[in-house]
């Protein structure tokens, strides 16, 4: 039982992060809560990305709902955007445990050659109410060190 209990504490943590800058209260007769957490892309570091997500205290899963804001907050050079993933599926950036039963929250970073921009894509991992829910940002390259003329 010890061992049960010891995993779910695990799980119910492993959402638990330092990236958590807001937290908005929806009321006193709800236990959940709009969390805000900020990314900074770890390859693009001139990239900031803030998310926010409900958070249900007392229950086993959070909603799915999700939005994202992505925006240029320093240099990107070319070298970083050599060094991420340009294929059409892109590379997960950032992912948070929305449920005890395998929900996630991820962030998914893909490049678009053509317009030279990165698309930050949030999305959850599992189906609500017939959907997937997710939010797209981007952050187009003009007017940075990495913007290559066509």
């Amino acid at each position: 039982m010890k061992r049960v209990t010891a995993m779910l504490l695990i799980l119910l943590l492993s959402g638990c992060g330092g990236d958590e800058v807001g937290d908005v209260s929806l009321g006193l007769l709800t236990t959940k809560d709009i969390k805000l957490n900020v990314l900074v892309d770890p390859v693009v570091t001139g990239v900031t990305c803030h998310i926010a997500s409900i958070e249900a205290d007392l229950d086993f899963s959070d909603p799915s709902d999700s939005s994202i804001a992505c925006r240029q907050t320093g240099p990107i050079t070319p070298e970083m955007i050599a060094a991420i993933d340009r294929s059409k599926d892109g590379e997960i950036v950032f992912r948070k445990s929305k449920s005890v039963l395998f929900k996630t929250m991820k962030v998914r970073r893909i490049f678009d050659p053509e317009s030279q921009t990165l698309m930050y894509l949030s999305y959850s991992t599992k189906e609500t109410n017939g959907s997937f829910k997710h939010s797209l940002s981007t952050v187009p390259l003009w007017g940075t060190q990495a913007f290559q003329k066509q």
